[in-house]
């Protein structure tokens, strides 16, 4: 029985090392065949010692890479083999149709009991993924604290500071003493939130005066007080800030944890370090998806969800693809005369295009990043011209002399070479200034720039193309 593969190659780097979590090994996130193999053969035979043996002792997140591995109806036995043994984190590890699986074959009071062991945000994670109903009757499982802080959590928008924060958090006021708040550390115990990087002071109206970094306040005399070795401007963030504001601040400023203040200006929630991660993971896996046009599914989708989810750019990269072939049609007679003009031209689109995605990349990246500003907006597009025209004019050497000796003619050669620098130009200036004007009307240009670019690089590359065929060979 076993995890991993016995090649080390296979085991990947820190397969053996101490879990800093639990005690547990860690465990490498890439479930072996040969462990899955043993599994679905006890579940298949019903073998439920044999099912425990194999995940009891796994962190949350690989049952959950288990549980996105199996069939359906896998799922649903080791869902039913695992029974109380479940591990409440693995509500909130889950993605995708695994997790709307389990949720949906998981009786909702297990939800709540769940819940009750998680931190906030994790906690509001899992309920905001349930149905009105199911909603409706895990929150009125729960106890009336757990219930309110919930509730006013999803009261935030999606994807904001609100959501992302837990309420969970240490504040204390200015007027004690280090020596106070380290026996009421100690004191607490469980009552405490689980994790936490920095201690907060507040007003009597719970108003945030600074932070103390728990490295800071075990290193000073027990008789100083807070105010004294206090932060006096901690780093807060608004509740409704957008949880990519968050990463970037996150990123930025080097923090570990920040405190959340509502419209009032009160202390209401800390973000720390490892939802930021996750925040970070989310947010790049959704550009990279869009920029393909296609949407968030996971593996076990089916045929027809993860048709219906590419269609629609497929849709509209044919109608593009129309587009340019209309060009193209305008010069028919053109074509005829010259059949070489029909070999040549995809490459003068190919490159513009590709030159294109290339700046559209680098440009979105920077505006996620928050590289890409008003400020230097104009530097940008400076750069990318004259990018755009080195590398237009060096291929177009190359490529026009290809021509040249290709078909014999020198006209020939310098046509093409002359469609590459002017397509070259265009492709830098669209990889730049489309993202940029998406973002300027709203919508996101992740998404949308690619269909933009590369119909702009391929029509203006036809008609450049073709046209000065037209004008100076025909």
């Amino acid at each position: 029985m076993t995890l991993l593969d016995n090649d080390p190659e296979l085991r990947g780097p820190g397969a053996g090392d101490s879990d800093p979590h639990g005690g547990q090994p860690a465990k490498d996130v890439h479930i072996s065949r040969t462990f899955m193999d043993e599994l679905t053969d006890a579940l298949h035979t019903g073998d439920e010692d044999s099912v425990h043996a194999l995940v009891d002792t796994l962190h949350a997140a690989d049952i959950a890479d288990v549980f996105e591995t199996l069939t359906k109806s896998e799922r649903r036995t080791l869902l039913a083999a695992m029974g109380d043994n479940l591990p409440p984190d693995l509500l909130f590890e889950l993605e995708g149709a695994a997790q709307d699986e389990v949720y949906e074959n998981l009786p909702n009071e297990k939800i709540a009991d769940a819940v009750t062991e998680l931190e906030t945000d994790e906690a509001v994670s899992v309920i905001e993924e349930l149905d009105d109903e199911d909603r409706a009757e895990v929150l009125s499982a729960l106890a009336a604290d757990d219930r309110a802080a919930i509730e006013e959590s999803l009261s935030y928008p999606e994807d904001s500071a609100g959501r992302l924060m837990q309420r969970d958090l240490l504040a204390l006021p200015e007027f004690w003493q280090v020596g106070q708040a380290i026996d009421y550390l100690r004191d607490a115990g469980d009552e405490l939130t689980e994790d936490f990087y920095d201690v907060f002071v507040v007003d009597p109206g719970h108003r945030p005066l600074g932070s103390i970094p728990l490295s800071r306040m075990l290193r000073v005399a027990r008789d100083r007080t807070l105010n004294d070795i206090m932060s006096t401007e901690p780093h807060l963030l608004n509740v409704m800030a957008d949880q990519e504001e968050v990463a970037y601040q996150f990123k930025k400023y080097h923090l570990i944890s920040a405190g959340v203040v509502d419209m009032q200006g009160r202390l209401v929630g800390m973000v720390t370090v490892d939802d930021v991660v996750e925040v970070i993971e989310e947010e790049a896996q959704e550009d990279i998806l869009a920029l393909a046009g296609v949407g968030d599914v996971s593996l076990n989708e089916s045929v027809v969800d993860i048709t219906k989810t590419r269609f629609s750019w497929l849709a509209v990269n044919l109608a593009t693809a129309i587009l340019a072939s209309f060009v193209i049609g305008m010069f028919d007679t053109t074509i005829e005369e010259m059949v070489a003009l029909a070999i040549l031209m995809p490459i003068v689109a190919s490159m513009g295009g590709n030159a294109g995605t290339q700046t559209m990349t680098v440009v979105v990246r920077a505006m996620a990043t928050k590289e890409l500003n008003p400020a230097n907006a104009g530097r940008m597009v400076n750069r990318e011209f004259w990018v755009a025209l080195a590398n237009g004019i060096i291929l177009a050497i190359i490529a026009g002399t290809v021509a040249w000796l290709w078909f014999g003619s020198p006209q020939l050669g310098f046509v093409f070479a002359a469609a590459m620098v002017f397509n070259m130009i265009v492709a830098g200036l669209s990889g730049i200034l489309v993202p940029m004007g998406l973002v300027r009307i709203g919508v996101d240009p992740a998404v949308a720039s690619s269909v933009f670019v590369t119909t702009i690089t391929d029509a203006v590359g036809f008609f450049s193309f073709l046209g000065l065929a037209a004008w100076i060979l025909v």
